[in-house]
């Protein structure tokens, strides 16, 4: 079943349907409360040396910008999957097709190097405004929108050049 239906069997009561949405999203969700949690380790740590008390906010979301570049780059060392799912996609019942699509979204995203996977990941995936992107990267608003720009480009490039194949990370350029 589609997470569609599954949302409105439980909005209905149904205690299965519920599972089954946690099941679909508990290891992202893990995943983003852990870099949460190592943010405000740091933060701690890192609390004696913040110069400005006022930018507090700022502050915090470079560093949890920061723990997600770390994880990022860390997670290049070694192959990993990462699973992509559209908060409001059209429901389709070609589950290959769907996977197809995840993976060259994937692909294009893992050849963008971290400074513009940032802006992309930031922006679409965590729903932040760019001004908002701007300020946590420490960028000028015009940069933020030029690697957006940018990495768009890359990524539409890169999947049309390879409609079918698996993508390999490569090197050079605003590509990784």
């Amino acid at each position: 079943m589609d997470q569609r239906g599954l949302v409105e069997r439980a909005r209905r009561g149904d205690h299965d349907a519920f599972t089954a949405l946690v099941d679909l999203t508990i290891v992202r969700l893990d995943a983003a409360a852990r870099l949460v949690q190592e943010t405000l380790i740091r933060a701690w740590r890192d609390l004696p040396g913040l110069r400005d008390p006022d930018r507090f906010d700022a502050w915090l979301h470079r560093l949890l910008v920061n723990a997600c570049l770390d994880l990022a780059r860390r997670r290049r060392r070694r192959v990993m999957e990462v699973e992509i799912t559209p908060i409001d996609a059209p429901a389709r019942s070609d589950m290959a097709g769907d996977f197809a699509d995840r993976e060259l979204l994937d692909g294009a995203l893992r050849r963008l190097d971290p400074p513009h996977r940032a802006v992309v990941v930031l922006h679409y995936f965590l729903g932040m405004p760019l001004p908002e992107v701007a300020a946590s990267l420490h960028i000028p608003l015009g940069t933020a929108k030029s690697r957006l720009h940018y990495s768009l480009a890359a990524m539409r490039t890169t999947i049309l050049a390879e409609p079918t194949g698996a993508l390999a990370p490569s090197t050079g350029g605003r590509l990784a």
